[in-house]
């Protein structure tokens, strides 16, 4: 089982890459064979696929092969768990005066592994 701050920071470490950004941008549209999907990007598709696996592992998009084609859509429930972060960082009263300090411990935890 992944931690909430453990998923958190793999939701946002995966946003943080230009290319990753790019890639949900354009999954916005419809699903994407992966041929496709890299066609825009200048990278040989091995590195192209680590991306993919990345946004995969994090929830943000879905994969399905068939045959010999492996199409992407956007996950778009994966992008909860920021959205909650963010939504808490905007209203603070939403928050109990405990919980900045255990997130904050936590989020500690999580990047010493």
């Amino acid at each position: 089982m992944v931690l909430p701050a453990a998923r958190l920071n793999k939701v946002f470490q995966a946003l943080s890459d230009p290319t990753r950004r790019r890639v949900l941008e354009r999954l916005t549209h419809g699903e994407v064979p992966m041929s496709e999907l890299a066609h825009g990007f200048d990278m040989a598709l091995p590195s192209f696929s680590q991306h993919l696996t990345m946004l995969e592992d994090c929830g943000l998009v879905k994969s399905k092969k068939t045959g010999r084609v492996r199409t992407y859509r956007l996950a778009p429930r994966g992008l909860q768990v920021a959205e909650g972060w963010i939504d808490r960082q905007r209203d603070p009263s939403r928050i109990s005066p405990t919980a900045p300090r255990r997130a904050m411990s936590a989020s500690y935890s999580d990047s010493s592994r």
